[in-house]
């Protein structure tokens, strides 16, 4: 099922139901358009969509009220086709390769071979950056904008960073840069400084719940939950994840006097890492919510066994732990031997209740 679909003679159904606002906001910048514009929000809120029908607009011959392209002249053609002689997308190659959604992180993708038989790129790599200026040094096709659409930034390696920082610092005319990002806090700070900040909103809980049930998402209030309020990741969450991996994993959590770590990272060994930590950040998140607070974000049908096991821990201890599951967040992806990061990631958690 698509998770976006245009309305017929309406392109204001090209964004997705909560992002008319946002668009709105972003009209007030198309009369002096900066060089670059950074698109920032929570995962899985469809930054990449509404960057591309942006995109798709300011190329467009036509464009129809509200700024929305029109999506029956050539340059939208081209546009939809991949095929605008004015438009470049740049994005890790593993993006080509998973078919998983644009919102996600790379690493959330299967490690498939390329046609080369090596496992695809989760960065952007400088070749990519360095392969635009023979794009940037032609002359447009109809003396109008060219534009290049870069996510997720901040996969950018240190090399490809340095490299697009350069092209920031000195545009070349009629040019739009728009990077997309989960998380502007990892891009070197000169190219925040050289772009215009744009933040998407995160959709009020009754639009993210309405699209959910209209695209057939069973039990959707609690995906939605469970994914932080973001839709694309609820959905994309509610068709892929192992439901009986999570359930068995937070009971243990739940249970930290009584977890076989052992045979658990057995059980758990194929299951991807940067999932299992999510899992464990988000509940971390929830104890040390429910410790200070009392509120349950992200598991509020676990909220009895949260209370049981947050009434064990001082707060103190539970913002060290959120900062010890970010770092293994960091690593994780990079684990050599999935059993043995299970282990570890159990021990250190079971750990906390010593």
């Amino acid at each position: 099922m698509s998770l976006h679909c245009l309305v017929a003679n309406d392109m204001s159904g090209a964004i997705y139901p909560w992002q008319h606002q946002d668009w709105d906001r972003l009209q007030r910048l198309r009369e002096r358009l900066p060089h670059a514009i950074l698109f920032h929000g929570a995962q899985g809120i469809g930054k990449v969509a509404f960057a591309e029908q942006f995109a798709q607009s300011v190329l467009c011959d036509m464009p129809v009220n509200g700024g929305f392209a029109c999506g029956s002249c050539a340059s939208c053609g081209w546009f939809v086709q991949y095929g605008h002689p004015d438009y470049r997308r740049v994005r890790p190659e593993i993006l080509d390769t998973d078919n998983i959604e644009d919102d996600s992180e790379p690493e959330e993708g299967a490690r498939k071979k390329n046609a080369s038989g090596k496992t695809p790129s989760k960065e952007i790599r400088i070749e990519q950056v360095r392969s635009l200026a023979g794009f940037m040094n032609v002359s447009t096709h109809r003396s109008g904008l060219r534009v290049v659409l870069l996510y997720p930034a901040e996969t950018l390696n240190s090399a490809s960073a340095n490299a697009l920082l350069k092209t920031l610092e000195e545009p070349p005319p009629g040019t739009l840069f728009m990077l997309v990002s989960h998380r502007p806090d990892r891009l070197l700070p000169t190219i925040l400084s050289r772009c215009r900040k744009f933040s998407l909103s995160l959709p009020l809980a009754e639009d993210a719940l309405n699209w959910l049930n209209d695209n057939e998402v069973s039990d959707a209030r609690q995906w939605l939950a469970l994914n932080g309020g973001a839709p694309l990741a609820a959905y994309s969450a509610a068709q892929d994840e192992s439901a009986s991996d999570r359930e068995l994993f937070l009971g243990l959590l739940a249970k930290p006097d009584a977890v076989p770590v052992l045979s658990v990272a057995e059980r758990l060994q194929k299951t991807p890492i940067p999932l299992l930590v999510a899992w464990q950040q988000r509940w971390l998140y929830d104890l040390f919510s429910l410790k200070l607070s009392g509120r349950v974000r992200y598991y509020p049908q676990q909220h009895a066994r949260l209370k049981s096991v947050a009434d064990r821990l001082s707060a103190d201890r539970l913002q060290q732990a959120l900062r010890d599951a970010n770092n293994q967040r960091a690593i994780a992806d990079h684990s050599l031997s999935p059993r043995l990061f299970i282990e570890d990631m159990l021990l250190a958690y079971v750990g906390l209740f010593d």
